[in-house]
């Protein structure tokens, strides 16, 4: 039986449909609908919404252009709407409006169901519900389940799986016991989304005791099951479980391996990663976008060029687009290993810029001490109509302050206002930072005297720093004071103070920073230094003998020491910290962990290849002076990444211009 509810009037001019309200004001979900094919019978469909944005063409929804669903007739021949109830098309209706996250269509289907002859039905409750759910609108998914008089395990499962996937797991948590004290079986669905829900929380108590349950059940090698298992463990860190419980999977699909994959990439863990990736095309699985933007995140925390390059060329070899979660882990990772000029190729090639992209891009640019290019990048970015956010603004003021663009620092920290960004602890850090690396050290500790908000150790750390520079001894000292009672376990503003007192020959101050971060446990974190080649890492420490090659490495270390001496290099013995004569200040600077890692790559590198270097705290003033002298009689760019940002060394001059 066709029933017809009155609800618009459609007019039609030249074939073309437009809707009218009988009454303006309320607000209402217009039914509309015509004569449509769909398999042999008349059926109907919504079109649109009453409330939908002037201008907006109802009749190009995807729901309506769907050929699986509804085949449009040619003509309608009548000018009000029809609809008759068919419990296939709303079940259909209501999957599709999950799948493309149509949440105003959705309502218009329920809206339609309430009124029929199905509105009680469980299997289309649990649609609606789902539909809700998958559309991230939880709070109308639990009304739909409180109003619900019968629940099966779907019910539950439905709800369940809403909140687990939109970060609400304590609310998946409160349901999982109320459902099974009501005798209901949790099927694989219902677990794996209760153990999405414990990795979330990273309390592993939580999902132990579903992994215990799972066991019990006989899920624990369910391919669903399984797969959430590897993913909890890996959020974890625990990755000895991971491996363990991926291993024993009787089948395994792509999200079970990109769960390892990225575990372990989580966890630094990049030739590992790379290895199951190996092993991951070797089985036949199609890695997808998750993959790919894992081992990219990875490659960018190390620096590994080359293993980066290598997966981007496995990525245009499948003909994956650059989408842009991908593109823009990719652009990072380009732009963390030294390559500036890959990173800019790729952000232009990205299928669609979003904030993060442009903020992607503004890092590299600022990590590279290209002060002028962040500065053009931004502007550029705000005529297009980007709207910049807190991340935006701290790449920018970074840059300003690296470069040394004090008035363009300034200048960006109140634009900050005008955009209604938020000042953090981060901003602050950045301004002083700016201050002081311009020597405004006394404008610098005004600045944090008047912060609105109570200023953190990394704050009066960035201003220690500045006085560090400047060799503000008296300033330093009292910021370092501020520094040890709001973080007194933090080696670094110990071992900057310790360097101040140490330059400038007060060894009783000295003496007395050291023995206070002995009495409190800090220590320092040793320098070193890394170079790849060949797919291999090469570690060096200061004076290191235990590498293979330590003869030859020292050898060319030596030759390249007398050549720079020739043409103007001086060794900077104010770098050594230690009591001891300038003969011996000199031989402790002669072999630091950069300088070793150079002649490494001198020994094992084409002649005219670039040379990328990493180092895990900022490089010394001689290492940048010596290596600067070295790309001069080398002829070749040395690019060395300390903590700080890059340094670009050629024909006897770097990046930084002497100021970082």
């Amino acid at each position: 039986m066709k029933k017809r509810i009155l609800c618009g009037k459609i007019l039609f001019n030249d074939g073309v449909a437009s809707l009218k309200s009988y009454s303006g004001g309320i607000r209402r979900q217009v039914l509309v609908s015509a004569q449509f094919g769909f398999g042999t019978s008349a059926s109907s469909v919504i079109l649109a919404e009453s409330e939908a944005p002037e201008g907006e063409k109802w009749w190009a929804s995807p729901l309506i252009q769907d050929k699986e669903l509804l085949s449009k007739k040619t003509s309608i021949s009548e000018n009000y709407g029809s609809f008759e109830d068919d419990r296939n098309l709303y079940s259909r209706l209501l999957k599709r409006c999950a799948q493309l996250g149509k949440l105003r269509d959705g309502k218009v289907v329920h809206a339609r169901i309430v009124v029929s002859q199905f509105r009680d039905e469980l299997v289309l409750r649990n649609c609606i519900l789902n539909m809700y759910a998958k559309c991230g609108s939880l709070v109308d998914a639990r009304k739909v389940f409180d109003e619900m008089r019968i629940r099966d395990v779907i019910t539950w499962t439905a709800l369940i799986t809403g909140y687990s996937q939109n970060e609400q797991a304590q609310e998946a948590f409160a349901l999982f016991p109320q459902m099974l004290r009501r005798g209901l079986e949790p099927n694989e669905f219902t677990l794996s989304s209760m153990l999405k829900a414990s990795g979330d929380m990273l309390i592993d108590k939580n999902g132990r005791q579903i992994h215990g349950y799972s066991l019990k059940c006989g899920f624990d090698s369910n391919v669903y099951v399984g797969s959430s298992l590897v993913d909890m463990y890996a959020k974890y860190g625990c990755m000895v479980e991971a491996e363990s419980i991926f291993q024993v999977l009787m089948s395994k699909n792509e999200v079970s391996w990109n769960a390892l994959i990225a575990g372990h990439c989580r966890k630094g863990e990049g030739e590992r990663a790379l290895v199951l990736f190996l092993k991951m095309l070797r089985e036949d699985f199609k890695p997808t976008h998750f993959t790919y933007a894992s081992l990219f995140t990875a490659f960018a925390s190390t620096g590994s060029l080359e293993q980066g390059k290598w997966v981007h060329a496995h990525v245009i070899k499948s003909g994956d687009r650059l989408i842009a979660f991908v593109g823009n882990t990719l652009l990072d990772m380009y732009a963390k290993s030294g390559s500036i000029e890959d990173a800019k190729r790729v952000f232009n090639r990205l299928v669609r810029r979003d904030v993060v992209s442009w903020n992607s891009m503004l890092k590299g640019y600022a990590q590279h001490g290209l002060g002028k290019e962040t500065v053009q990048q931004f502007e550029e970015m705000l005529k297009i109509g980007i709207k910049p956010n807190e991340i935006t603004f701290l790449c920018v003021l970074n840059a300003c302050s690296h470069a040394g663009m004090l008035d363009q620092g300034k200048h960006y920290f109140d634009l900050m206002k005008k955009f209604e960004v938020e000042l953090q602890v981060s901003h602050y850090v950045t301004m002083v930072d700016l201050l002081g690396r311009a020597g405004l050290l006394d404008q610098a500790e005004k600045f944090i005297i008047e912060m609105p908000i109570e200023p953190a150790a990394a704050v009066w750390g960035a201003l220690l720093g500045a006085c560090r520079m400047h060799k503000n001894m008296e300033l330093g000292a009292y910021a370092a004071e501020r520094v040890f009672e709001l973080d007194p376990h933090d080696s670094g503003p110990h071992i900057l103070l310790y360097n101040m007192y140490a330059s400038a020959g007060r060894w009783t101050e000295a003496t007395k920073v050291r023995r206070m971060m002995k009495q409190s446990g800090v220590k320092k974190e040793p320098a070193c230094s890394w170079v790849e080649i060949e797919n291999a890492v090469h570690l060096f420490m200061a004076n290191d003998t235990t590498h293979p090659q330590s003869e030859q490495i020292h050898k060319m270390w030596d030759k390249m020491s007398k050549m720079i001496k020739e043409i103007g290099y001086v060794p900077d013995t104010s770098h050594v910290l230690l009591f001891v004569d300038q003969q011996e200040r000199e031989a402790k600077l002669q072999y630091h962990s950069e300088k070793l890692a150079l002649a490494f790559a001198l020994l094992n590198t084409p002649q005219g290849s670039t040379i990328r270097i990493k180092k895990n705290i900022r490089m010394c003033g001689d290492c940048h002076s010596a290596i600067k002298y070295v790309s001069e009689v080398v002829r070749r760019e040395i690019i060395v990444r300390d903590t700080n940002r890059f340094h670009h060394f050629l024909d006897g001059h770097c990046s930084c211009g002497d100021y970082w």
